[in-house]
């Protein structure tokens, strides 16, 4: 296998708390994680010559060990001492910055595909395991699906799917530092915790409704503060009929779940003509995991 095209699939929070924080300086958390069918497309390439080349879409992300697809690919050659090298093309379509686990999904599908084309034999496990050093969403977006996922982010736990629906996602013209949020954090302040439980509850009971209901995010309270737009967008949102929305990961992107194309369409055509956000999708969940 000479060369391989993958779909990285985007993420979306339906629900993110935080525990406490740890001694190493990450916080324990517990999120309901769902993969939704927006994604960047990832070409590998093999190459004569060794080592890593990237090639992006986007002229300002990095080329070299500062991006988070290198380290993937670095972290398989040197441990497979693989005398071949590997060309990357990273067509992005997820927005950058964006707490969609944009730079973390590029990563996973760069381990999954060397891990096929050059035969390594690693197990989903075995690449989550190595996924976990790169960055705690990387787990995650190795496996997909709809995940309950705890400790840092790297342990996960498979749930019953998202029932069907649509989602409207909107990301306004900012990028949002995660170690920013978690930085200006307090876990100790925090009042309102979501209702994971209740979210756990409507998956299991096929209850879209009870989800949307129960969704929460506490890095909202730090975010919103900085960036007014988002709280503006949640409203147009549910203006708009959406039956939940909600900021996801640290932001500062917006999504909004809604019951049908339909529905969806005419929410998308309200947000892109109010003009607050720079970059809007129509995407389906997607609840196919890897195994």
């Amino acid at each position: 296998m000479e060369k391989l095209e993958l779909k990285a699939l985007g993420k979306i929070n339906l629900g993110l708390d935080v525990l406490g924080k740890r001694p190493d300086g990450y916080h324990d958390v517990r999120m309901v994680m769902q993969t939704i069918y927006l994604y960047d497309k990832v070409i590998l390439e093999k190459k004569n010559e060794p080592g890593i080349e990237i090639e992006s879409s986007l002229f300002f992300l990095p080329k070299d060990e500062n991006n988070i697809a290198w380290k993937a690919a670095k972290l398989l050659m040197d441990e497979f001492l693989l005398r071949e090298g590997i060309r990357i093309s990273l067509e992005k379509h997820i927005p950058v910055a964006a707490g969609m686990a944009g730079g973390s999904t590029d990563a996973a599908a760069v381990l999954y595909g060397m891990n096929r084309m050059f035969q390594l034999g690693l197990s989903l496990s075995q690449l989550m395991e190595r996924g976990v050093t790169l960055g705690a969403d990387v787990p995650y977006c190795l496996m997909r699906g709809t995940v309950l996922a705890e400790g840092i982010g790297e342990k996960l736990t498979p749930l019953p799917p998202l029932p069907s629906c649509q989602i409207l996602v909107a990301k306004p013209p900012i990028s949002v530092s995660t170690r920013m949020v978690y930085e200006k954090l307090d876990s100790g302040r925090i009042e309102n915790h979501p209702d994971i439980d209740g979210i756990l509850e409507g998956l299991k009971d096929r209850n879209l409704e009870k989800v949307a209901r129960s969704m929460g995010n506490v890095l909202e309270g730090v975010t919103e503060k900085e960036y007014p737009v988002i709280s503006r967008i949640k409203e147009q949102m549910l203006e708009a009929g959406a039956l939940g929305a909600m900021m996801s990961g640290s932001g500062p992107t917006v999504f909004g779940i809604f019951r049908d194309r339909k529905s969806v369409k005419q929410a998308y055509a309200m947000v892109r003509k109010q003009k607050l956000a720079k970059q809007v999708y129509m995407a389906g969940v997607h609840n196919v995991r890897r195994r």
